[in-house]
């Protein structure tokens, strides 16, 4: 996208297949950026486990807190990578502590840098006992890793400055008494974390870490559902949609469904049920990806990612099955922080622009809500952070050749609304009879749900005090 290479952000999540010695891993690639936590959010519901990237010159950043605490919530193992040992970076030790501290897990690095930024000169495996050592060549490339032997070993001395090859001893001395041993069992369960040190940009620690993650990381997980939890052995074909993307290929407008298989085995031009609608769908172009390039798949697996290329009418969330007993709701709802209107800026091109907002409103870019009373002929759009509107304008221009423009909307807050004691013959779609604060209005949700729109987090309390038959949540209520 083209606001990716003008910003230098990731505003997508990305999907690639591939495989390493023995094993097939699905590598789900989510938006570092904070706007973009919602389709983050969705990813982590089709993963089994996750990589944190730390940055060695930062550490945690809030947006890492936030990820954190969604991993924690749906019990995935989190394995760290701390990125970056190639530029000026943070005490090792004042990194482990940090995380450690916020993150509330005990850290068990698996391999230790040995220097940092231009000093830097590799890391010492504290399970093999063994330093990998590299060397800069012409040009800023690197060589491959060597290993050399144990800590003590001649040629590590004479490849490190003295002052860091006594740190480094320090250091390792002080973590084999403050820092527990590597349980797997633990791992698993979401209760210690390993942490692994290394430059990606250099290729360098990233097949160390990548190795060992293999070894250590669970395989496909079984899911809930109103079925009960549904083993990946079971042999009924089960998986939910987290993620649609239109447009991968511009010059063939297509559209491509995402959908985690979560048991059975996936066959192509195989029928399975539409949960949602009760019909049957025959899914036939079936792709897996790596970057640009697409194979036709014939199989897939539980825990495999299936990439549905054509005009499948499924929405994120869709359950598809070959039993019917089986049906998922793994996908969260979201409380939006910033409301705009995006406005087609000429009316020739209607019939674009409203096939343009459909179907980035499907792929969940942004939330629409019909506010209450209004004139405007078009939805009002609340998302999780300002640039996900920017993100909206650029495709609508860039794909469907429809100029617009953002008008920021006056609200700021949300409040979802429902009657603690709803009468039993009351139409879902008549407005709540709410006392609202001044410059407040209500809007109803996709999901046909009420909430009440405010301007100013002080009139959260003003509105509660004034309605006491009504129930208020920040967040979307369960269903």
């Amino acid at each position: 996208m083209t606001m990716e290479k003008e910003r230098g952000i990731s505003v997508s999540s990305t999907v690639l297949q591939f495989e390493y010695e023995k094993y097939c891993v699905n590598l789900l690639d989510t938006p570092g950026h904070h706007d973009f936590s919602e389709d983050t959010y969705r990813v982590l519901s089709a993963v089994d486990s996750a990589v944190m990237v730390i940055d060695a010159g930062k550490g945690i950043e809030a947006q890492t807190l936030k990820l954190f605490e969604v991993c924690r919530k749906r019990g995935v193992p989190i394995f760290v990578f701390i990125n970056k040992l190639d530029r000026p970076s943070r005490p090792p030790l004042e990194l482990i502590d940090e995380l450690e501290r916020v993150l509330g897990l005990p850290p068990v690095p698996i391999n230790w840098p040995l220097g940092d930024g231009p000093r830097f000169r590799g890391v010492f495996n504290r399970e093999t006992n063994e330093v990998n050592l590299f060397e800069r060549t012409p040009h800023g490339s690197f060589k491959a890793p060597l290993s050399v032997g144990g800590i003590d070993d001649e040629v590590v001395k004479s490849a490190l400055d003295s002052e860091i090859y006594e740190r480094a001893k320090q250091e390792l001395e002080l973590l084999d008494g403050l820092t527990e041993e590597l349980d797997l069992e633990k791992t698993l369960a979401g209760g210690q974390m390993p942490i692994f040190f290394g430059s990606a940009m250099n290729n360098f620690g990233v097949q160390l870490m990548l190795e060992r993650f293999l070894q250590l990381a669970p395989g496909p997980a079984s899911r809930n559902s109103t079925d009960g939890p549904i083993d990946p052995r079971r042999d009924a074909f089960s998986g939910f949609v987290f993620k649609i993307q239109a447009n991968m290929n511009p010059r063939h407008r297509d559209r491509a469904v995402f959908v985690r298989i979560v048991s059975g085995l996936f066959e192509r031009d195989m029928q399975v049920i539409d949960t949602k609608s009760g019909r049957k769908v025959r899914l036939g172009n079936a792709q897996k990806l790596f970057g640009q390039d697409r194979e036709t798949l014939d199989e897939a697996y539980a825990g495999d990612i299936l990439a549905l290329v054509g005009n499948y009418d499924f929405l994120i969330g869709d359950t598809l099955t070959s039993d019917q007993s089986i049906v998922y709701n793994e996908m969260p709802r979201f409380r939006p922080e910033c409301f705009s209107y995006l406005y087609n800026s000429d009316t020739s091109n209607m019939k674009r622009y409203r096939a343009g907002m459909e179907q980035l409103l499907k792929e969940g870019v942004a939330q629409a809500y019909d506010v209450h009373g209004s004139a405007q002929r078009v939805p009002l759009l609340g998302a999780v952070g300002p640039l996900q509107f920017e993100v909206m304008q650029a495709r609508l221009e860039g794909e469907y050749n429809v100029p617009c423009r953002l008008e920021s909307s006056p609200w700021s807050v949300a409040q979802w609304v429902r009657a603690k004691n709803p009468l039993p013959d009351q139409n879902k779609r008549d407005a709540p009879a709410v006392l609202l604060p001044s410059g407040s209005s209500l809007a109803m949700d996709q999901d046909e749900d009420w909430l009440v729109l405010l301007p100013a987090p002080y009139l959260v309390s003003i509105l509660h005090d004034r309605n006491k038959d009504f129930e208020f949540s920040a967040s979307p209520f369960d269903r």
